[in-house]
């Protein structure tokens, strides 16, 4: 175990007869921080939560959760985690408040210690009006909210969130990150995967993971820092036969549509565009407002996968 690390994976694989869902990663996640795992679907994100969360054995390599193994002691990791699965696994037909004492008696809260806790999660998850609602009758966002506090209810150490906002509003989302940095601040370390960049920009670091390899491990400043070459911002008509004879450029490391704007990473940044714009004139495509733009953490994976 790396000193002061929470969490630390040594070439910690998976596979599913010839699908290798997680590839040999290693990394290691500081007590206190905020992690993200970062990658589209099939990446490997849930396979190694899992792992972490000592519900599936690895195949290779091994991972420590403080100080415990999960290939050795999957039981003993749980009593020192809280994990949230993206499918909702709370009781349907128990109220919000039936379900919370239920985890509670299953984590063994003390009796004393229940009142102080559950005064808490209620207030920041804004659910104590609520309290007598079915969990059966939230909505997507508030059921979100309710899983997230039954695993808070024993206060663990470290925090492991598959996917906690996947089709929840914008509001629950900003609501349930609240919570999570919430937890943060408490001093608990924070695990969680996203296939949202934005919301990856929000953790102290993060794994980029690209069918279950590392492409990328840093602070999202960092990477962006990193990432070679200028992003340019271009509005091109029509949008798709753009990007195809941009990506088909060797002077383009990457062209990718984002909403009406097309981000294209070249080395030559705005010098290199009269003759890419002429390349695609001739193609058939008009071009207006570019400008060079910061890149986002979606422009460095872009980039990144391309070259892996």
């Amino acid at each position: 175990m790396t000193a002061g690390a929470a969490v630390s994976l040594d070439d910690l694989g998976k596979r599913f007869g010839e699908t290798e869902a997680v590839a040999g990663l290693s990394f290691t996640v500081a007590r206190g921080e905020l992690f993200g795992v970062v990658g589209p679907d099939g990446a490997g994100k849930t396979t190694t939560l899992r792992m972490l969360a000592g519900v599936l054995a690895p195949d290779t390599g091994d991972a420590d959760v403080l100080g415990v193994s999960v290939a050795r002691d999957p039981e003993g990791v749980k009593a020192h985690i809280a994990y949230m699965s993206q499918r909702f696994g709370l009781y349907t037909d128990l109220t919000v408040a039936e379900n919370i004492a239920f985890y509670a008696d299953l984590y063994r809260v003390p009796r004393a210690a229940r009142a102080a806790r559950l005064e808490r999660l209620y207030a920041f998850s804004n659910l104590g009006p609520f309290r007598d609602r079915l969990a059966g009758q939230l909505s997507g966002g508030m059921k979100q909210k309710l899983s997230l506090s039954c695993a808070l209810i024993h206060e663990p150490e470290v925090l492991l969130l598959d996917e906690p906002t996947f089709g929840v509003d914008p509001i629950s989302r900003r609501d349930l990150w609240l919570i999570v940095h919430e937890m943060v601040g408490r001093g608990v370390t924070a695990i969680v995967t996203t296939s949202y960049m934005d919301e990856a920009e929000r953790c102290d670091r993060v794994a980029l993971l690209n069918h279950g390899r590392l492409v990328g491990l840093a602070p999202p400043a960092a990477l962006q820092g990193e990432l070679a070459g200028q992003v340019l911002a271009v509005r091109c008509d029509p949008a798709r036969r753009a990007v195809e004879l941009l990506q088909a450029m060797p002077e383009v490391r990457n062209a990718a549509l984002f909403g009406d704007l097309i981000h294209v990473n070249t080395p030559g940044g705005l010098d290199a565009w009269p003759g890419l714009a002429a390349r695609l004139a001739a193609g058939g495509v008009t071009t207006a407002d570019e400008e060079a733009i910061a890149p986002s953490l979606e422009d460095v994976f872009l980039v990144r996968t391309a070259d892996g």
